[in-house]
């Protein structure tokens, strides 16, 4: 069973690609177009902590009534949100400045700017007509950036809720939209299987109506809407769970990312689901598994089979996985000042497993309720939001995520430690009156120097040198072209380089005949041969075998050989071979091998190892002897891990900073680099699916005393 599921696992690069037709069905309907583009806004840089309006430090600007706003900015320029109620948990506004202290990383800030929001639950609009906001996210950026405009996304998570539970849930969110929104709100709704580009915000709020009515819980339930979920239904439940994991919190964290964009100031995010874990009981089976278990005859597993020892390490280990994936999505809402607000429509809840599903023990059964429950509050309390957990009414708790967003005290402050580390610093907001409470965000992720250089530079209508020639790697191969190569260096012994090499076959419409080896010949300017030889070397290992159960199926070849180079111009031939040794296609180039011993800091090629899913990944993940792929076009599904070498003067490693940048050189978003057990060696994995579709590149940076190197390596993302 688990070979048959590891094999089969190769087929989920497709499932997250939705339909037009599923797509329209659950996207809302938006709104036309306004009639005149308004002026593009300047966007800032991911990172940096600064007003919604530009200005210049002390600057006023215009509000639209009679007061006059000061907005101030800054590098280190850092906002706080700060929530106060009294014993009564009613909010508090009459406080002034000198009420509150605001303290980073333990040192007390000095606030000098500080401003009471407050957003009218009934506005007066005087008969003049609201601004509608188009598709565009200039359209929808310009309407966020009022300080009086409330943000709202629904995150309809259906693979982590049950069918009934759905229909109350949306009974309860209808109501809560058409009772307690306000005309100037700004609302989207996004589902798991959502791309990014497709979220909307818009005051149309009938038409969020109409997509929470739509709206049906599939927890448990293995049969397939759409023919890209087909492609894993077979699997054991507890597969699919694992599956179903990555796509919505994977999808929570893109969400994080577009908000971000949006605008600094407060956004929230609902989302609706029943909690999330890894950890399915055996005893757990689909419908369709427990009617193939009956028809079979095999025994039904104990109640307590759960309870055992290795069925308790095994959960441990695979929520702690889990977890991880709560982090980042939590790191990143915190990041771009978001709350998230999670409502378990189970209501006051009981039991995880219905009477029903399997003969589960009382004590598993509660673990795993706990772990769900566990795992939505995480994320409202580190995120600065509400948990709306074991409340038969939810409406409390929505009546909260409003309170929240109709008022708070914006401080402003200029760090004093001037952080430009790129690190997570801490935020505590004291108050000088008793008997008051006050919530804040935690924290922040601080900029770094590389963003204060490019924050301080006039943005280039092209992109940077270094970009353009990372993309042109991106070209198509020539028409005809039967394979795919990837030639990459790093440090080899005795003032060497090491040359590998790697090739994936391609399918060509209109040809039958299908690469088996190439014939590599790799020779230095000085005439001499560093390679001659197949890969693979015979014919056997070109069409390999596997047998198991009676059949005989086809194994990847070998596709992938090293050896050594001197520095300097090396010539590289290749004859594309069929099965029966006649050669199909030749092709030549010329390389240039790097010196890897001077004293500069300097970088390996860098190679891309892609996992299809979570089973490939884990088993890639400490595997430096997996074979790279030559191929530099991705799905959303895929997990990748980008391996490469550093070297710098002496024994000391570099440091490694490591980011997604797009097209035009423009920071996405940072990723952490995790150095190998071997010196030297570190690579960095990359989960894209909060991404839409398009051209990116990883830039790496190492740093060491005796100077700095960057490489940029680009690939494209798929559907």
């Amino acid at each position: 069973m688990l070979r048959r599921a590891i094999v089969a696992s190769l087929l989920l690069g497709l499932f997250l690609m939705v339909s037009g037709e599923a797509r329209q069905q659950r996207e809302p309907a938006a709104e036309p177009a306004p009639q005149t583009e308004p002026a593009p806004q300047a966007e800032p840089a991911a990172g940096t902590d600064i007003p919604a309006l530009a200005a210049l430090p002390g600057e006023t600007v215009e509000t639209g009534d009679d007061q006059v706003a000061v907005f101030r900015s800054g590098i280190n320029y850092v906002r706080v949100d700060a929530f106060v109620t009294d014993g009564d948990d009613n909010p508090v506004f009459d406080l002034t400045q000198e009420d509150f202290e605001v303290y980073e990383d333990g040192v007390l800030q000095e606030v000098d700017s500080f401003q009471v929001v407050q957003v009218d639950p009934l506005p007066q609009l005087g008969g003049t007509p609201l601004p509608r906001v188009g598709i565009r996210q200039s359209d929808q950026q310009l309407a966020a950036s009022q300080p009086d405009v409330r943000v709202f996304v629904i995150f309809l998570d259906d693979y982590h809720v049950r069918f009934g539970n759905s229909i109350r849930a949306r009974r309860m969110l209808v109501e809560f939209l058409e009772n307690d929104l306000i005309p100037t709100d700004l609302v989207g709704v996004m589902y798991p299987l959502m791309p990014i580009s497709d979220v909307i915000l818009t005051r149309n709020h009938e038409a969020i109506i109409n997509a929470v009515n739509r709206f049906e819980g599939v927890k448990y339930q293995c049969e397939a809407r759409n023919e890209f979920e087909a492609r894993y239904v077979f699997y054991p439940l507890p597969i699919i769970e694992r599956i179903r994991n990555d796509v919505s919190l994977s999808a929570l964290h893109g969400l994080m990312v577009r908000l971000g964009g949006l605008r600094e100031g407060r956004k929230s995010v609902l989302l609706l689901s029943e909690g999330y874990s890894n950890y399915v009981p055996p005893q757990i089976q689909c419908d369709r598994d427990r009617m193939v278990a009956g028809v079979l005859g095999q025994p039904q597993l104990s109640p307590y089979y759960a309870e055992n020892s290795f069925e308790q390490s095994r959960a441990f280990f695979e929520n702690s996985d889990l977890m991880m994936d709560v982090r980042r999505v939590f790191r990143t809402a915190t990041r771009f000042n978001t709350s998230i607000y999670p409502v378990d429509p189970r209501g006051l809840a009981a039991f995880e497993f219905d009477i029903d599903q399997a003969p589960v023990s009382f004590r598993t059964d509660q673990q795993q309720l706990r772990f769900t429950q566990n795992s939505l509050r995480t994320l409202a309390e580190e995120t600065g939001g509400r948990a709306i957990v074991n409340q038969n009414d939810l409406r409390p708790g929505l009546q909260q995520m409003l309170d929240d967003a109709n008022g708070y005290y914006l401080l402003g402050y200029n760090s004093s430690a001037e952080p430009r580390d790129g690190e997570f610093h801490e935020i505590e907001v004291r108050l000088k009156r008793e008997g008051l409470r006050v919530r804040a965000r935690p924290g922040y992720w601080a900029i770094t120097e590389r963003d204060v250089e490019r924050s301080l530079q006039t943005r280039a209508n092209q992109p940077p040198k270094a970009v353009n020639v990372a993309l042109g790697e991106l070209a198509a191969p020539r028409r005809g072209r039967l394979v795919r190569t990837w030639l990459g260096t790093s440090r080899a012994e005795n003032g060497r380089t090491r040359v590998t090499f790697v090739w994936e076959p391609l399918r060509t419409p209109g040809r039958r005949e299908e690469a088996s080896r190439v014939m590599v010949t790799a020779m230095g300017d000085n005439g001499g041969a560093y390679f001659r030889g197949r890969v693979p070397d015979d014919a056997s290992a070109a069409r390999g075998t596997v047998r198991g159960r009676g059949r005989v199926n086809a194994a990847p070849p070998v596709t992938r050989v090293e050896f050594e180079a001197d520095p300097g111009t090396m010539q590289i031939n290749l004859a594309i071979e069929g099965e029966a040794g006649q050669v199909l296609d030749r092709d030549r180039d010329e390389i240039d091998i790097p010196d890897f011993t001077g004293p500069d800091v300097v970088l390996s090629t860098p190679a891309f190892v892609r996992a299809r899913n979570e089973l490939e990944f884990r088993d890639f993940a400490d595997d430096w002897s997996v074979v790279p792929t030559a191929s530099r076009e991705f799905r959303r599904t895929d997990r990748l891990l980008l391996r490469f070498e550093a070297y710098g003067p002496g024994d000391g490693a570099p440091e490694i900073e490591a980011e997604v940048v797009n097209r035009d050189g423009e920071f996405v978003y940072p990723l952490d680099v995790t150095p190998a057990a071997e010196p030297g060696r570190f690579q960095l994995s990359f989960a894209p699916a909060f991404l839409p579709p398009g051209e990116y590149l990883i830039e790496l940076r190492a740093t060491a005393p005796g100077g700095e190197a960057t490489r940029m390596v680009a690939f494209r993302l798929g559907g």
